[in-house]
């Protein structure tokens, strides 16, 4: 089984994501920034579009559903709560999964920025679209959920396997190693930040992560490391607190 991501930036600081499984040759857009940057990137890549997958209902998420399928005649797919934004042909929850030709995603349950966000994870070839749910050396902002129901979440995408790419829907990555330096000395963490600077000062995306780089320098998947002191969901919370609070 072979897919193909193609990945480019929109908006101030997203990421579009075409993915298109080799085998049919159909295309799935996961969410929808900006339609005109979509359909022009469609074009380039002499791609037509089959499906929306959406992660979340936010507007940099799911803007420019409605165009494309009046352009394209394209599936939209994704949770309840993005019924506002266009009616979906199918509303998908945790365990669900989408076939996009043989490349099959699994629905899994991340919500926490939203109640009823989701991820879309295909084992083979073991990538992740996680949208605002995981960020690399971050995760989302909690606008609707509970430390609890981010927490777990972020505990469904940290257990699947080590070397899972993770797309993550925003270029955030180089506004988060100063927050995490501040709480944690980890060498793998210093490395990986330099690793970053020098990636976004050549231009340069850093997306995907892996699954196994954020295990082992996220703070907010190290939160029980990081603050022994009390059980971990006390401790997700309290360092999503600070970040939301640090000036750096």
């Amino acid at each position: 089984m072979s897919v193909q991501v193609h990945q480019f930036p929109c908006l101030d600081d997203n990421y579009g994501f075409l993915v298109r499984d080799e085998a049919s040759g159909l295309v799935a857009a996961i969410d929808t920034p900006d339609a005109g940057a979509i359909m022009a990137e469609l074009d380039r890549m002499h791609w037509a579009l089959a499906m929306i997958l959406n992660t979340h209902r936010h507007g940099d998420h799911v803007g420019g559903n409605q165009v494309l399928r009046a352009i394209t005649g394209a599936a939209v797919i994704g949770p309840a709560e993005i019924t506002g934004a266009a009616a979906p042909d199918r509303i998908v929850g945790h365990g669900d999964t989408v076939a996009l030709g043989e490349t099959v995603f699994t629905v899994i349950d991340t919500g926490g920025h939203t109640k009823l966000h989701v991820s879309y994870y295909a084992e083979e070839p073991g990538i992740v679209f996680v949208g605002d749910t995981l960020f690399a050396l971050g995760c989302g902002r909690l606008f609707e959920g509970t430390p609890r129901q981010m927490w777990e979440s972020l505990q469904r995408l940290a257990g699947l396997p080590g070397d899972t790419l993770i797309y993550c829907a925003h270029e955030y990555t180089a506004a988060n190693p100063p927050f995490a330096l501040s709480g944690d000395s980890a060498p793998e963490l210093r490395n990986r930040a330099l690793r970053v600077f020098d990636a976004r000062r050549l231009g340069q995306p850093t997306v995907p992560t892996t699954i196994a780089e954020e295990r082992a320098t996220n703070p907010f998947l190290r939160a029980p490391l990081l603050r022994s002191d009390v059980d971990p969901v006390a401790a997700f919370a309290a360092i999503r607190a600070a970040k939301d609070g640090f000036v750096g």
